[in-house]
């Protein structure tokens, strides 16, 4: 990765020369499979419409339904279900996302919240044994985390408010490559290893994704026949399928009964699940988030993921500052100080709004931003945990109170990018929390559940700091997702992005959104550069291109502290360019680079 900040971190020959090559799949028009896995570049430039994932058979999927006449939803569905397959331990039927839609005949910009549900029995002590919280490690592999799945229900309500194609002929490249095979990379191989304890503790996964008992092999093919049957069943009864009838008695039952492996000795608390719960789930059509930014609008999702807010209002502190004639060092300090005080406030003001009374409004106001931005100095450090403000009651540079916890969320979930020929827009962020969810795979269904609820907090920080993200019934735990669109000031799209990361996916949307639109680096670049991530933390967290940086040692002398992450998100991106091109951009090196791809290459 790279090694130098900002706007030096740049390559352009070597850009130049993979917008030119493997910038479409397979000439076949088809998900490649098995030994013809689609070629896996990071940017790319053309014609129809793009696609831009982790992936490259899920962004060959795309493109395949752009080609076929589909529109930017049609396509974010097929990659979507096709990374349900190639990256099982990141998204799939069994998890939940947020979906951001732009219309370009319209110029406006839509959302669903697909987040999963805590079931309707539970309450603040879901996660508490003898008033005590359970261990975080035994919360996330049981049957206690499971949230009711929403990915299947996005789906069908993207398709049903803006698609033009039916749900089955969308899952069609999905359930091909599960039939047929793809090939095994490096990332699948580790991610498999990192779960191999924990996986075989449960016989159906340890028999999917352990294949004669041992690891995959890279470079073989890897078929998941049990998926490729439950698409199929998808695409011909429809996604209230998974909801109702006897997928959705599979899930229950797989949750409050979960398969352990005999003799294996593992605890695997059981959920309270129920017919109710799956059939009561909707997911939630509903307005977004918007910023003014530099004259640009910038639109993501609004609670019960803190994406949006957060995002926004990092932005509205950081409006003053000219960062494009900022130094590295000055440039870093304010984004750092930035998201400490945004993630400060969304600590104590951001949970589900069916439950809480989230100031949506205000946090985004910029009357509070500048009432939060003023705490930054050129020559100091703020001090976490920061305390939160009032956004109801702004006062301008006031510290004080209770600081509300930043809640661990898992890191594996994934983004997809997708514009179309109409000028139709959609990020799309979608998981299953952990790396490898909860390890449970429903029997015969080829999928693995989600342990999304341990995204909730398992206590109270302290009685004298109210928190809007403990356990309800029905409720959604809270998220950092960030599916962000920006648009013009003719409402036309300028950039798209979105990444996986748990709570570094605000930071790293933050400083990805900064770096293309204040530093003037291209997509690619921007989503390539070295990444910091401040949560209302005492250290921040660098990737070892700033780690091993001079700037870090400029930034200790601030006041500032460190501590290493080996790899922040994995962003991808799409730009609207003139002439009705598109720029897809993806990662060069994180989770072994992205796939960008378009339906016809401009060489």
């Amino acid at each position: 990765m790279g090694r130098t900040v900002a706007r030096r971190f740049a390559v352009p020959a070597v850009l130049a020369a993979m917008v030119s090559v493997g910038a479409a799949p397979p000439s076949s028009g088809s998900a490649a499979s098995g030994s013809e896995q689609a070629p896996k570049v990071p940017v790319a430039v053309g014609y129809g419409g793009a696609v831009a994932s982790v992936d490259a058979d899920a962004s060959a999927a795309g493109v395949e339904i752009l080609r076929k006449g589909g529109n930017a939803v049609d396509a974010a569905v097929a990659t979507a279900a096709a990374l349900g397959v190639t990256e099982p331990y990141s998204s799939g039927i069994g998890g939940g996302g947020y979906f951001v839609y732009y219309d370009a005949k319209s110029r406006t910009v839509r959302t669903i919240d697909g987040r999963e549900t805590a079931p309707l029995t539970a309450d603040a002590g879901l996660f508490l044994e003898n008033g005590q919280p359970i261990p975080f490690a035994d919360a996330v592999t049981s049957g206690l985390g499971v949230g009711t799945p929403g990915t299947p229900a996005t789906w069908q309500t993207a398709l049903d408010s803006w698609g033009s194609k039916p749900l089955g002929s969308l899952l069609k490249p999905a359930e091909r490559l599960a039939r047929d095979g793809f090939t095994v990379d490096a990332t699948f191989r580790s991610q498999t290893e990192s779960n191999e304890a924990r996986f075989r503790n449960f016989p159906d996964t340890a028999e999917l994704f352990l294949p004669g008992g041992a690891l995959p092999v890279v470079g073989s093919t890897f078929k998941n026949p049990d998926l490729a049957r439950t698409y199929q069943e998808l695409g011909r009864k429809g996604v209230g399928a998974l909801y109702r009838g006897e997928l959705a008695r599979d899930i229950v039952d797989t949750v409050n009964e979960p398969p352990v492996a005999p003799g294996s000795g593992y605890n695997a608390r059981p959920g309270d699940l129920s017919l109710k719960d799956l059939a009561a789930y909707r997911a939630k059509r509903q307005a977004p988030t918007k910023t003014s930014y530099r004259g640009l609008g910038v639109y993501s999702i609004a609670p019960s993921s803190s994406g949006g807010t957060t995002v926004g209002e990092a932005l509205n502190i950081l409006e003053d500052t000219d960062l494009s004639k900022a130094s590295d060092v000055q440039y870093l300090h304010r984004y750092i100080e930035a998201s400490r005080i945004a993630f400060a406030d969304r600590g104590r003001w951001v949970g589900d709004p069916a439950f809480e009374d989230v100031p949506t409004k205000e946090l985004l106001s910029q009357e509070f931003a500048d009432s939060r931005a003023c705490l930054i100095k050129d020559d100091a450090v703020l001090t976490s945990p920061l305390a939160p403000g009032d956004p109801r009651h702004p006062a301008a540079c006031r510290a004080g109170g209770k600081a509300a916890p930043t809640t661990y969320e898992g890191e594996n979930t994934t983004h997809l990018t997708v514009a179309d020929k109409w000028g139709n827009v959609v990020a799309y962020t979608l998981t299953i929390e952990q790396t490898g969810g909860s390890g449970i795979t429903v029997p015969g269904r080829g999928f693995i559940l989600n342990n999304e609820l341990t995204d909730f907090s398992f206590a109270p920080a302290s009685p004298a700091v109210h928190d809007p993200n403990l356990p309800g019934p029905g409720k959604r735990p809270r998220s950092s997702i960030s599916p962000t669109i920006v648009l013009d000031r003719h409402a036309k799209p300028v950039v798209a992005l979105g990444s996986p990361g748990g709570a570094t996916i605000v930071t790293t949307v933050l400083q990805t959104l900064t770096g293309f639109l204040d530093r003037g680096l291209p997509l690619v670049d921007a989503i390539a550069a070295p990444r910091a991530s401040q949560r209302n933390q005492t250290t921040t967290e660098l990737e070892p291109g700033l780690w091993d940086s001079p700037v870090r040692a400029q930034l200790e002398v601030l006041g500032h502290g460190f501590r290493q992450n080996p790899e922040i998100g994995a962003a991808t991106g799409v730009q609207r360019l003139p002439d009705g091109k598109w720029l897809a951009a993806a990662e060069t090196v994180r989770r072994g680079g992205g796939s960008a791809m378009v339906v016809r290459p401009a060489h």
